[in-house]
């Protein structure tokens, strides 16, 4: 699939979502989903992303009723097993949302720091994402180095923070990379940054410690969308955040930049 030349109507975005199964009726099993919200409802933290829930979110059908309402899943609660949905008209109203937020960063030339606990999906569509807030004047953060986190290492690349071990990069749903990079910046004395865009726990890390933060989040991370619904984060985007080709995301990143005001 080539770059798009152009950024896609609404209508056509939705179409493409649903043909690459970024968002309709995505690859996440129902049982899947809903063992996650199991999870986090009985206070298990690996599925909080960094986030302070306390015992808000304590009632799994709780969770279940913000995932149906911010992301689409079945709110039946008798659909144990089999497909889930992600609703496309929602994806797109949050990127909507998101895309007002990036405007805003330009317009300010805020420092933002892009981060992904998804490199071999979504590394693409947060570089250039940075590098269009780049052209608007933004700073874009760079890391310290020599940061270490859950025995692997945080690097920027393409100027995106990322977990890498063994020279390989990870896939994490960790807060704690995040952790590293603002701990790291304040021994520096460097000003934190602004507004974090990310996914996992490096977004609901960065919203916690109350930067301004969007991330993208699957039907499976219910996280990210307690925190929006709470106020903590800015803006959860649901989609499927591992489709078998990344370059899927380009229309989706095209039609960002086109709403953020970001395309030349």
């Amino acid at each position: 699939m080539p770059i798009p030349s152009h950024a896609p109507s609404r209508a056509e975005l939705i179409d493409h979502l649903v043909r690459t199964r970024i968002a309709g009726a995505v690859a996440t099993p129902r049982e899947n989903n809903l063992d996650h919200y199991r999870r986090l409802a009985n206070g298990d933290r690996r599925y909080w992303l960094g986030l302070e829930l306390g015992d808000r979110w304590a009632d799994e059908q709780d969770v279940l009723a913000v995932m149906a309402e911010r992301c689409g899943v079945s709110d039946e609660l008798d659909h144990r097993a089999g497909q889930d949905t992600i609703d496309p008209e929602l994806t797109v109203d949050a990127l909507d949302r998101m895309a007002n937020v990036l405007r805003k960063a330009a317009e300010g030339r805020r420092r933002v720091l892009f981060a992904t606990g998804h490199p071999g999906a979504l590394l693409d569509v947060h570089r250039m994402t940075a590098g269009a807030l780049r052209a608007a004047g933004c700073e874009v953060v760079r890391i310290p180095g020599g940061l270490r986190a859950d025995d692997g290492c945080v690097v920027q690349f393409a100027d995106v923070a990322v977990y890498e071990g063994g020279a390989t990069l990870w896939h994490t749903h960790s807060p704690h990379p995040m952790t590293a990079i603002l701990d790291g910046l304040l021994r520096e004395g460097r000003p934190l940054p602004e507004l974090v865009v990310a996914d996992h726990g490096w977004a609901g890390c960065a919203a916690q410690r109350g930067i301004d933060a969007v991330g993208y989040a699957d039907c499976n991370d219910p996280a990210l969308f307690l925190a929006e619904a709470e106020g903590t984060l800015q803006v959860a985007v649901p989609m499927d955040d591992h489709v078998v080709d990344p370059r899927y995301y380009e229309p989706m990143t095209a039609y960002l930049l086109d709403a953020a005001g970001l395309t030349a």
